[in-house]
């Protein structure tokens, strides 16, 4: 028997093709279908691309990852069917037909008209298909590329909603709010890739108040915050129940804060006159900043201008006391939902005040004159402990360049809590490669999972 002579220097790449090249020619993925079509199913949907741009090389390794578990499986026996799909929605397909057009924002759009507009994104999602179908083969990457799942076609989209369906019918869908960076000018909310583009350092007037505790004579609460806009929205004050607080004579009057934070706010001179837990402070009542910007027939008013705890409270910056406006922060509106907040927009989508704000009614939120007269009136009553400047990041939209307002849009969440414990069972059945992930952190994730906000503007 004789030994066959090893080139050298193999050409990788032609024994590549001349694979492909037999692949093809005998149907090898087609014959894996057929000779197991009675057989058990493993299922596998390709996370779908959007083909109004090309394939690069970041798309093949996790591909390569993708094709390695349905071999395996394949080979097992199973019927693999390895569906490929088109994704055909979302941003990346808007912002090509927005260049193309020229335009950026909503108003455009629709004055562009949006069927026309629409039927551009059509045509723009299919631009490289033949690329990325020669990418795909090119690439050893099994897929059912005859027969794709495309998410604008009508039974992809029916067949969203009898998922949908299921999940209302299991009491899993519910209508709530979400806060969501929004553009008040283009009218919509933007993702987290589109805010990360147009973040600028701003130098802003920051304000510390003072919060009249209710039934207390000259008895303040001091709260600190970089947004004047969200004080007709206060609801709540919180503090984090494991800091001491300290209560401070100034002028008559007593005024509480972080005691670590005494110095560095009312200087070295400042008078304690008693020290107490954070947690004495729960449940105390104060007067609202703004009389008649809440309405007192909004459901859960009853709740409002009072005291709360919360672990997101820090001794960085402030008072060690935030100020609550729940519909205007994440933060504030996950305390609201605890605790049970009363919901209401001071402020709205177009990032005006509403008719509730008095002299501001109609105004544009983040007006530079409008934030003065708000401070004005506040030092006015008596309410105006003392101002900062103070340099931070803030968010702009990339389209329009109109400063991003953090804001709770209505929004259809599914269940994921109720579905918690099933979830957490279901992981103990998983066998985890590193193990450690398995109650590390998917098993963390699945611990402290949230609801799934699934609304899109």
């Amino acid at each position: 028997m004789g030994f066959r002579k090893v080139e050298a220097k193999i050409d990788f790449s032609k024994q590549e093709e001349e694979i492909l090249s037999f692949w093809e020619k005998e149907k090898i993925f087609e014959q894996t279908l057929h000779l197991r079509e009675k057989a058990n199913r493993y299922v596998f949907f390709e996370g779908p691309p959007t083909a109004n741009a090309r394939p690069g090389l970041h798309h093949a390794l996790p591909r390569y990852f993708k094709d390695l578990f349905p071999r395996y499986k394949t080979m097992q026996g199973f019927l693999v069917e390895r569906k490929a799909g088109w994704d055909t929605h979302g941003l990346p397909v808007e912002i090509a037909v927005e260049k193309e057009l020229g335009i950026s924002t909503k108003p455009e759009i629709e004055k562009y008209g949006v069927e026309k507009f629409n039927t551009k994104a059509r045509q723009s999602v299919w631009e490289y298909k033949e690329e990325w179908e020669r990418f795909t083969r090119r690439s050893g990457f099994w897929l059912d590329l005859e027969h794709p799942y495309i998410t604008y076609d009508s039974g992809y989209i029916e067949s969203v909603w009898s998922i949908l369906k299921k999940a209302w019918d299991r009491e899993l869908i519910y209508k709530g709010y979400r806060v969501v960076p929004r553009c008040p000018r283009c009218g919509t909310t933007l993702s987290s890739h589109e805010v990360a583009q147009g973040y600028k350092e701003v130098e802003e007037n920051s304000v510390f108040l003072k919060f009249k505790v209710k039934d207390k004579d000259n008895t303040y609460v001091l709260a600190w915050t970089t947004t004047p806009w969200t004080l007709p929205g206060n609801v709540a004050l919180a503090i984090n129940p494991r800091f001491e607080y300290a209560e401070v004579e100034q002028d008559g009057d007593k005024v509480i804060l972080a005691k670590e934070l005494v110095e560095k706010v009312m200087g070295p001179d400042a008078k304690v006159t008693r020290s107490f837990s954070g947690k004495e402070l729960v449940g105390w009542e104060y007067e609202p900043l703004f009389s008649g910007a809440l309405l007192s027939d909004t459901p859960n008013y009853q709740n409002a201008f009072k005291i709360y705890p919360a672990d997101f409270v820090t001794l960085e910056d402030g008072t060690g006391v935030v100020h609550t406006a729940a519909m205007y922060g994440e933060d504030d509106y996950a305390l609201g939902e605890k605790v049970g907040l009363p919901k209401f927009h001071t402020v709205m989508p177009d990032g005006t005040f509403g008719p509730t704000v008095g002299k501001w009614v109609g105004r544009f939120v983040k007006d530079k004159e409008v934030e003065k007269e708000i401070v004005a009136d506040l030092k006015e009553r008596g309410l105006l402990f003392g101002e900062m400047s103070y340099k931070h990041d803030y968010p702009f939209c990339w389209r329009c360049e109109t400063p991003l307002l953090y804001y709770a849009s209505e929004s259809w969440f599914i269940a994921m809590t109720k579905l918690r414990e099933k979830l957490i069972a279901n992981n103990e059945t998983i066998n985890w490669v590193p193990g450690y992930f398995k109650e590390g952190r998917f098993g963390e994730w699945l611990r402290e999972i949230k609801d799934w906000g699934i609304s899109r503007e």
